[in-house]
C-alpha cells in the first residue's frame, strides 16, 4: 500500500503542549523528538512524555516516528529501550555513517525485543554518509536493520562540509541528487531536511518546490504553519490525476493490450509512463482516504 509521507513535522518531546496539539495537526508523520529540540537535562522528561503520548492514542492516521539521539551518545540505549515499549512506527536515528552504524541500530533493537513493524530511518547527515549513501541503502537488503529510508540533513552537512546553504542550494543539489540516487537504486524512500526561517513563506515554497522536482518524497518541517504548504506542493495536482487516469485507461483497451506506445493527443506514451501514471493513482487515493 502506497503511504503518503508528504509533510514529516518535527515535535519536541519534551513540550507536552507541542505533543497534545500534534493531535490535530494535518502532517502525514509526526517525529517525537528526542534529539536536536531537547536540552540535556531534560532528555529523561522528554522519553516519559512521549510513551505516555503514543500509549494515550488519539493521532489517527498519522503515522508517528521517535527521533533518538545518536548512537554515540549516552541517551541512545535508553532512547530505543522505550521506543521499543512504545512501538512507534518508526524511529529516526541521526548521524548515521557507516553500515557498522545500520548493523548496531538493529542488534539494539532486536536485543530488547522491539516489534518487527518498527522501521528504521536514518539521517544522512555526515560527508561519509552521504559518500557512502550506496552502500548505507544496499544494506537494506538485510532485513536485520530495518532500514525504509533516508532523511538529508543539509543543515549539519554545511556544518561538516563548510558548505554554505544559500536559496536555491545550488552548492548540495550535486549531494542531494546522489542521495537520492542512492535510495532509489535500493527501492527506499527519501525526504528533504527542514527549511529553518519558518517565516520566510516564499522562501519556504520555493524550497519545497524543489525538492519535490528533485524526486524527495516529502519535507520535514519545524513548524506547524509549514504543513498546509507542504501537503499542497506534495499532492498530485488535479490535472496530473487526470491525464494518470487518461494514461491507464488507454493501455487497458484491448486494441493496446499488446503495444509498447501507442499516441495520446498527439504524442507518444510509452508504458513507463503507465507505471508512473499508477503511482500518481495510488498517492492521490491514498491522501483522499485519508481525508486530507
Amino acid at each position: 500500500m502506497t503511504r503518503p509521507r508528504r509533510s514529516l513535522l518535527f515535535m519536541p518531546g519534551s513540550n507536552a503542549r507541542a505533543l497534545e496539539k500534534a493531535r490535530n495537526l494535518p502532517a502525514d508523520v509526526l517525529i517525537l523528538d528526542l534529539e536536536d529540540s531537547v536540552a540535556p537535562d531534560a532528555k529523561g522528561l522528554a522519553r516519559d512524555q512521549i510513551a505516555q503520548a503514543i500509549a494515550a492514542r488519539g493521532y489517527g492516521r498519522r503515522e508517528i516516528w521517535i527521533r533518538t539521539n545518536s548512537l554515540d551518545t549516552a541517551w541512545f540505549a535508553d532512547d530505543t529501550a522505550m521506543a521499543g515499549n512504545a512501538r512507534p512506527d518508526g524511529i529516526l536515528v541521526p548521524k548515521v555513517s557507516t553500515i557498522e552504524d545500520l548493523k548496531a541500530i538493529g542488534d539494539r533493537l532486536a536485543a530488547i525485543g522491539a516489534d518487527a513493524s518498527i522501521k528504521v530511518w536514518t539521517l544522512i547527515e555526515t560527508a561519509r554518509a552521504v559518500l557512502d549513501a550506496g552502500k548505507l541503502a544496499a544494506a537494506s537488503c538485510d532485513s536485520g536493520t530495518r532500514l525504509a529510508g533516508f532523511v538529508f540533513g543539509p543543515h549539519d552537512i554545511s556544518r561538516e562540509t563548510r558548505i554554505r546553504l544559500q536559496p536555491g542550494r545550488a552548492a548540495m543539489i550535486p549531494m542531494i541528487t546522489h542521495c537520492i540516487l542512492a535510495a532509489r537504486a535500493h527501492g527506499l524512500e527519501i525526504f528533504d531536511g527542514p527549511y529553518s526561517d519558518f517565516s520566510n513563506v516564499d522562501g519556504f515554497g520555493q524550497e519545497c518546490t524543489q525538492a519535490r522536482d528533485l524526486g524527495f518524497d516529502g519535507k520535514t518541517l519545524i513548524h506547524p504553519g509549514q504543513i498546509e504548504a507542504c501537503n499542497a506542493i506534495f499532492t498530485p495536482p488535479a490535472a496530473d490525476v487526470a491525464e494518470a487516469r487518461r494514461i491507464i485507461a488507454a493501455f487497458e483497451h484491448p486494441e493496446n493490450a499488446s503495444r509498447g506506445a501507442i499516441q495520446i493527443d498527439g504524442r507518444m506514451v510509452e508504458r513507463l509512463h503507465v507505471e508512473m501514471a499508477r503511482r500518481t493513482m495510488a498517492i492521490s487515493d491514498a491522501i483522499a482516504a485519508m481525508g486530507k
